[in-house]
């Protein structure tokens, strides 16, 4: 642990450092992720923004595991990794945040400026006049509409989505949108669905000025997130890589670490958030602990 966080620390003390994050980083806020150890995704298949848009039976049934899984999201806080990402920028070291998840944490850890690349849950937008609400009205005008409404609740995926039998979703009643009437989705990006140009020009822009990327929490499975790894290393922008388990963008960096995030972000935080930013240095090589 100790070689790992002086390997980090050399590199992070240099400034300039711009985080990515996964859902990894929010699973000690008790928000499972996709693929690591507390991951869903074999047991899941996501809500696509085609099938959402198309079907109604569909939009009833997301909703109703949606209302059910968002209080696991509302209730969630930052956990001592978002802390720790918060204190780093706080200290002029951490130039930027790029989060692929969409519970919000970072901003409320106190990280300024976040890029939230997939939205966020906390809010719901008409997909037909582009009025935007937020979730905490959607969930009181959800209860109104189903009154008693309760189901066994399975699993809670980083997405608020859980999982819920036909019998628990039949009778749901949907609302739709409170000014024009049209249908409502919760202001992220779904699978099938493209993160808006602007966003990922903003995060091209952060990765390219960046001493290094600080990737924390993430398996780079899908190249949403992947694109940004990439266009470091091909720039000879160093990669760190936090994660516990392997990752897709594991040949791109220049530090790999396998180890709890709750652990060694605040580790690297007490260790430079006091100095400030420092000389360049380089990043020696994988380590793990």
């Amino acid at each position: 642990m100790t070689e790992t966080i002086d390997a980090l620390a050399a590199l992070v003390a240099a400034g300039g450092v711009v985080v990515l994050s996964g859902a990894g980083l929010s699973t000690e806020s008790g928000i499972p992720d996709y693929r690591g150890p507390t991951g869903v995704a074999r047991r899941h298949t996501p809500m696509t923004y085609q099938t959402f848009t198309r079907s109604a039976v569909a939009r009833r049934r997301y909703w109703a595991r949606s209302h059910l899984g968002w209080r696991t999201i509302a209730r969630a806080v930052p956990n001592d990794g978002h802390r720790a990402v918060a204190r780093l920028q706080a200290a002029g070291l951490v130039d930027g945040v790029i989060t692929q998840n969409v519970d919000g944490l970072h901003t409320a850890a106190g990280s300024r400026g976040v890029v939230e690349l997939h939205g966020r849950l906390d809010a719901v937008v008409c997909l037909d006049c582009g009025d935007r609400t937020a979730r905490g009205e959607l969930d009181r005008r959800l209860a109104a509409a189903n009154p008693g409404f309760a189901a066994p609740v399975g699993a809670v995926r980083p997405d608020g989505d859980v999982d819920l039998d036909d019998d628990g979703v039949a009778g749901f009643r949907p609302v739709d949108c409170g000014s024009c009437g049209g249908m409502l989705k919760p202001d992220v990006v779904f699978f099938g669905e493209t993160v808006p140009a602007d966003r990922v020009s903003r995060c091209f822009g952060m990765v390219e000025q960046a001493r290094s990327l600080l990737v924390v929490g993430s398996s780079l499975t899908v190249l949403s997130g992947r694109r940004f790894v990439v266009r470091a290393a091909r720039r000879g922008i160093p990669v760190v890589i936090a994660n516990q388990g392997v990752t897709r963008g594991d040949g791109y960096a220049a530090l790999r670490v396998d180890a709890p995030l709750g652990r060694v972000l605040p580790a690297l935080a007490d260790r430079v958030a006091a100095v400030g930013p420092g000389p360049a240095v380089s990043a020696a090589g994988p380590v793990a602990c």
